[in-house]
């Protein structure tokens, strides 16, 4: 008896181990695309933080320029910065091993489902960090620099600007997400068209407390990110009236 019990508790136990070691292996390989994708990156990480310290070098006053406060500043934050380039274009790779991962446990229908909607989230990721890169940097920085106070030399430090930046690019890639999450809420059942219509105003306040708390303290920064965010949402919103996502 004892025995049938063991062997019962072992079946029931072996599923989930084989799960375990299947996201131990995907795991590593994200990791290992992640570092495989960083070594080269490593060798153009100052030319990679040229590109992303244009838009402010730009608008800086003739004679100024971006300063290094800290001793191993000047190679720290390049290596810093080809990491985080590295994860960023690791991304489809990373949603892949995540999307095998989940796969087999949903249905046919959920499948074809769910294949679009991961490559749009990474689509919509990107397109938020270009939107940040060409929209939002050119108007904060011009803002930045044209209320300098007389007497005052621009000269911005290359790590606080790497994290700014990052901080920005983050916010905004995940901010697009928006339409894909209002459509999975509704695909799922989590919450209904009449539902979240009635919760809109809530959302629109929830848009600019989420740009207060992940952009800089200035007001158009804020704007920049909390008006797109709304602006998504209506577009969540308008792909399940169009694809009747409460129906399926």
């Amino acid at each position: 008896m004892k025995t049938l019990e063991n062997e019962e508790n072992l079946d029931e136990g072996q599923p989930l181990v084989e799960h375990l070691v299947e996201l131990r292996a995907r795991l590593l390989k994200i990791f290992g695309f992640v570092f495989i994708t960083f070594l080269p990156l490593l060798f153009f990480a100052n030319d990679i933080y040229d590109v992303i310290s244009e838009p402010l070098r730009d608008l800086m006053p003739p004679g100024s320029s971006m300063i290094a406060t800290e001793v191993a500043s000047p190679f720290l934050t390049p290596f810093k910065l080809a990491f985080v380039t590295s994860f960023f274009i690791s991304i489809p790779f990373i949603l892949h091993q995540i999307w095998s991962f989940v796969a087999p446990g949903l249905y046919s229908s959920e499948k074809k489902f769910m294949g679009p909607i991961f490559l749009t989230s990474i689509l919509l990721f990107y397109l938020g960090m270009a939107f940040a890169y060409f929209a939002v940097f050119p108007l904060v920085f011009d803002f930045f620099a044209s209320v300098i106070p007389e007497g005052v030399s621009m000269m911005t430090d290359i790590n606080r600007y790497l994290d700014f930046v990052l901080k920005l690019f983050f916010a905004f890639g995940v901010a697009f997400e928006i339409p894909i999450a209002t459509i999975i809420l509704v695909w799922s059942g989590a919450i209904t068209m009449e539902s979240i219509k009635n919760k809109r105003p809530y959302v629109i306040v929830g848009c600019f407390i989420f740009g207060m708390l992940l952009t800089p303290p200035d007001v158009i920064s804020q704007a920049l990110l909390a008006i797109p965010m709304w602006f998504l949402f209506e577009i969540g919103i308008f792909l399940c009236k169009i694809f009747k996502l409460e129906h399926l």
